[in-house]
């Protein structure tokens, strides 16, 4: 058998754009290049796509802070209806090289929201990942929560508003309803962009404004007190979990510097010291959510662990991070799995997924 022609897609229009650049070139690393060709996608945070030269697709790669695209490659856009080559020069409207599956390594708004999953879809293709239902649930984390609450999985007391209900919002009813210290968040986007922990009425107001700069729905949550535990799920219809780790913050929470900028802005337990009871319970309901969630392939499942013991589960990553400090691999490997292996197998549930909804009928 020839080599599996692998599109990787980066970047995007996001706030998170630059933590999928430092995802990328660790998975770009790691693929098997007797296996392995890859095509290098790059979207810029305009929206364009560039055909990457896997040699200089980045700018200053070794600094977090400063790096950027290299947006000298040729202009592409993608195609339905490719046979096999959807991608295509925008200047000359030439076919691009053959790709058999797309790992899109895109975080946030734009790309891990269904948007590109959408896309993918349409012009055929298999891709790594969640789809387009799992891909829009997990990043809407008011949806989310409603339906993890509604399956019986428990998740922390919260209220979201629209952004035409931002003078509606009071802080006494709020406080009242959550108590303090709480956590305001834009309800479509993850690192804990726009995050803000708020531990009076002064800080309030800031913290919505914050949260609304990055979406048009917020979430306000209420403050759980216990360990940030987090658990990988691998899988299609079987999905399975990781060993649990933990997530020890060195700041006032997990903050965007503490997860991608500051080495020492948290300390990462791999595994995490819990009982075997808990850590089988973190384990179930990681997958549970998965399930509840409709999520396919890849997942970061992220949870509280309380004083007595008790799980709730704060959130879902559909494209978890694989930055060199980004739990979703390190977990794996602490499981036996490394990280070629575990790129290796993330394909493969792609490919598995797409034949079968190939079988299905489309039409009469």
């Amino acid at each position: 058998m020839g080599k599996i022609h692998v599109g990787i897609l980066f970047g995007g229009k996001s706030a998170e754009h630059e933590v999928s650049l430092q995802s990328a070139k660790n998975v770009i690393a790691a693929l098997d290049k007797d296996k392995y060709d890859v095509t290098l996608i790059g979207i810029d945070k305009q929206g364009h796509w560039y055909l990457n030269d896997q040699s200089r697709f980045l700018l200053n790669d070794h600094d977090p802070k400063l790096i950027a695209l290299n947006k000298s490659g040729k202009s592409v856009t993608l195609v339905p209806g490719g046979a096999g080559q959807p991608l295509m020069s925008v200047s000359d409207r030439t076919p691009v090289g053959p790709i058999d599956v797309v790992f899109p390594i895109l975080h946030g708004p734009c790309g891990e929201d269904g948007t590109v999953q959408g896309l993918l879809k349409l012009a055929d293709l298999p891709f790594v990942g969640a789809g387009v239902l799992g891909s829009a649930i997990g990043m809407d984390k008011d949806v989310m929560k409603r339906l993890l609450r509604d399956a019986g999985i428990p998740v922390a007391k919260f209220k979201a508003y629209q952004r035409w209900q931002r003078d509606q919002i009071r802080f006494e009813d709020v406080a009242g309803e959550l108590g303090m210290p709480l956590f305001v968040k834009p309800a479509n986007m993850g690192s804990s962009v726009g995050v803000s922990k708020v531990k009076g009425e002064a800080d309030f107001f800031r913290a919505i404004d914050a949260a609304f700069k990055f979406d048009s729905k917020i979430l306000i949550e209420a403050f759980v007190a216990g360990r940030e535990v987090e658990c990988s799920v691998l899988g299609n219809d079987r999905p399975v979990a990781s060993a649990v780790g933990e997530i020890i913050a060195q700041q006032e929470f997990y903050s965007y510097d503490a997860k991608y900028i500051d080495e020492n802005g948290a300390i990462l337990e791999i595994p995490a010291k819990l009982s075997a009871e808990a850590a089988r319970r973190v384990q179930e309901l990681a997958i549970e959510s998965f399930r509840v969630l409709c999520c396919e392939g890849m997942a970061r499942v992220d949870c509280f662990l309380t004083g007595d013991e008790s799980v709730v589960v704060n959130e879902i990553n559909t494209i978890p991070g694989f930055t060199k400090i980004s739990m979703y691999p390190k977990l794996w490997e602490v499981s036996g799995l490394s990280y070629s292996k575990l790129v290796d197998r993330l394909i493969e549930l792609a490919l598995e997924r797409h034949a079968r909804e190939q079988q299905l009928e489309t039409c009469r």
